[in-house]
């Protein structure tokens, strides 16, 4: 039936509503569960690797794990209060931020340093979010955290 010149739409009571409206939900479903058990899911180790390897193709060159170069030692940075590793002369603006590294300040850092804590010293950016999400892990994973 028409009314005001417009097809009737169907509404919540309507037997094909509700036909529709389970094959919809089937569907979505068996999509959630092909997604969760054909895509490869890759091991805590294959994540260190690959942060590992983003680790030492963006940050090595002025950062190393377990002594000061241009930048700080990174090894247990993750949990670590920003501008605290007593051999490394950090900016005061770092010095002063009272960060506690984690996932979400170690985001923020890397996407924009100058940005996050503004007069640092540190001018490099890791622009990528996928890689900035690898590094992190790793270097979460060599914190022990």
């Amino acid at each position: 039936m028409k009314t005001n010149g417009q097809p009737e739409r169907p509404n919540k009571e309507h037997a094909g509503y509700r036909v529709l409206l389970a094959m919809t939900s089937c569907l979505a479903l068996w999509a959630a569960l092909f997604t969760f058990v054909a895509l490869p899911r890759l091991s805590q180790a294959e994540v260190g690797d690959l942060g590992k390897q983003l680790f030492e193709k963006r940050c090595s060159g002025c950062h190393a794990l377990d002594k000061d170069k241009e930048g700080p030692r990174l090894r247990g940075v993750y949990g670590r209060a920003s501008g605290t590793v007593p051999s490394f002369k950090y900016s005061d603006a770092l010095k002063a931020a009272h960060i506690t590294w984690d996932a979400t300040t170690l985001d923020k850092w890397l996407s924009g340093p100058d940005q996050f804590v503004p007069d640092t010293d540190m001018a490099f950016q890791l622009v990528k979010a996928d890689e900035r999400t690898e590094v992190i892990a790793y270097l979460k994973q060599l914190s022990g955290k």
